[in-house]
């Protein structure tokens, strides 16, 4: 699971899995103990949390969700002592330490009571999404200096492309549709 494929629904609290895209909108499902399904329209308003930023005042002007996110499992693993009924100063005050820069103008102690929320929903049933980020790059940077101590080590060979013929792969893809009919009725 990525967080492309968790989204909020206006309207509806809490979090929701995005199952299958339909024709007129989408099915989703909570992302908690009940794992309850709906279908909302395409008039509903349904926002993916990759797609969701903070407003800073620094150059950048926003940092995405998930950066958010994961700096906040990095320092409080899961519980963070807060819940969506703390004190206004309180909330700013836990996301001024998160995030020093945030634009206090913009982004109201609502959107940082979504935020509270948000993540506990995440450490809870998914916590490989918060965690996720940090071992990525902590495996990229193995994997790029294994290629830079294997490189080196010997000359890599020249790589040549073998054509491809042209009937081998007609017949592959005519083959298949064959199938697909057989299949289908």
């Amino acid at each position: 699971m990525e967080f492309s494929d968790i989204a909020s629904v206006s309207g509806k609290g809490g979090l929701f899995k995005v199952l299958n895209p339909t024709r007129t909108g989408a099915i989703l499902e909570s992302l908690d103990a009940e794992k309850k399904k709906i279908v909302v329209s395409m008039q509903s308003k349904v926002s993916v949390l990759s797609d969701i930023s903070i407003y800073t005042t620094d150059g950048e002007g926003a940092v995405p969700l998930q950066e958010v996110m994961t700096k906040i499992h990095a320092e409080f693993k899961g519980d963070t002592g807060l819940d969506k009924n703390a004190s206004p100063d309180e909330l700013k005050s836990f996301l001024k330490h998160i995030l020093p820069t945030f634009d206090k103008d913009r982004v109201y102690v609502s959107d940082i009571k979504k935020l509270v929320t948000w993540y506990g929903v995440l450490a809870k049933m998914a916590p490989e999404l918060l965690e996720k980020k940090a071992e990525k790059k902590a495996e990229g940077d193995a994997k790029t200096e294994k290629k830079a101590v294997a490189g080196s080590k010997k000359a890599s060979k020249p790589v040549v492309a073998k054509p491809v013929k042209s009937g081998a792969t007609h017949k592959a893809i005519s083959t298949n549709k064959t199938i697909q009919r057989k299949a289908g009725g």
